[in-house]
């Protein structure tokens, strides 16, 4: 017995290995087209969308009465800068259309219930992203900036400086590069972009059965370590910043735990109803104790 309903089955009938490349060939075609779609689109506005990418750090200095001044250091900088831009929009513009394509390649060698369960998952992949990549943006990319600034130095003429009369002491203000500062602005929305996937890929690990809520309660130690490490990898030297990553990680962590715990609670409900599972069984009791 499989356990399957009559009407769960595959929607498509097995096809030849050389349909499912061609198949798949037509998906990635469709999928670089949009991807070029939207870097065109994008190299095409890349000083609006750099402008605007600068708005942290020109809040930053704006506080501090300082100009918002980015150089090029070098003659080519100006145009790996626009490339970049447009490849970070033209993913995003392009994710839709990627997204759809993945998704139209891989249903139709799933169960009508496995669809069911994969496709919420799907949808709230990008929205976690997007939601991750906000953040970095709006709370931690202006936290960073004002930390970073704060290392500045002004000094003033006509002071003594070692006993040297006349001699100004040193000044070290801010002259940043167009192209660090994008890759810097870059891996903060990328990396918390990426980590807020977490309770996405642990719910779903644990509506496949390989994770259990139990287990990540018992690996919270480990959690911890982990997510310290990624956050000394993904983050600038800064404390503020690395704090802030912690914090929203384990935060999240701990999240993905509750929802491993719910997906297990409707599995358990959905085995009861169909008389695979006792309650009188030992290890279904020990799991209620720890609901309650």
């Amino acid at each position: 017995m499989t356990g399957r309903a009559p009407q769960d089955d595959i929607d498509d009938k097995s096809a030849p290995l050389i349909e499912h490349l061609a198949e798949l060939r037509s998906r990635l075609i469709k999928s670089v087209l949009a991807f070029l779609v939207g870097m065109v689109l994008c190299f095409t506005i890349a000083t609006p969308i750099f402008n605007f990418l600068t708005a942290p750090l020109c809040t930053a200095l704006a506080e501090r009465g300082q100009d918002c001044d980015l150089i090029f250091i070098s003659p080519q900088e100006g145009f790996f800068v626009a490339i970049k831009v447009s490849i970070l929009g033209g993913f995003m513009l392009a994710f839709p259309v990627i997204a759809a394509q993945l998704w139209r390649f891989v249903a139709p060698g799933l169960y009508r219930s496995e669809k069911n369960a994969f496709l919420p998952f799907l949808l709230a992949s990008p929205l976690m992203f997007l939601l991750g990549a906000s953040f970095a943006f709006y709370v931690v990319t202006p936290l960073a900036y004002n930390f970073f600034l704060g290392f500045q130095q002004f000094g003033a003429g006509g002071e003594v400086v070692e006993g040297v009369p006349g001699a100004a002491p040193l000044s070290v203000v801010f002259q940043g590069s167009a192209q660090e500062y994008l890759n810097l602005t870059i891996k903060f929305i990328v990396a918390f972009g990426l980590c807020f996937q977490l309770p996405v890929l642990l719910t779903l690990m644990g509506k496949a059965g390989l994770v259990s809520s139990e287990g990540l309660r018992s690996g919270r130690k480990w959690a911890v370590v982990g997510i310290l490490t990624l956050a000394a990898l993904v983050t600038p030297p800064d404390v503020i910043t690395q704090v802030i990553l912690f914090a929203v990680v384990y935060g999240l962590y701990e999240i993905s735990i509750r929802l491993v715990a719910m997906v297990e609670k409707k599995r358990r409900e959905e085995l009861r109803r169909e008389g695979l599972l006792d309650d009188d069984d030992p290890v279904f009791e020990d799991e209620l104790e720890r609901e309650k």
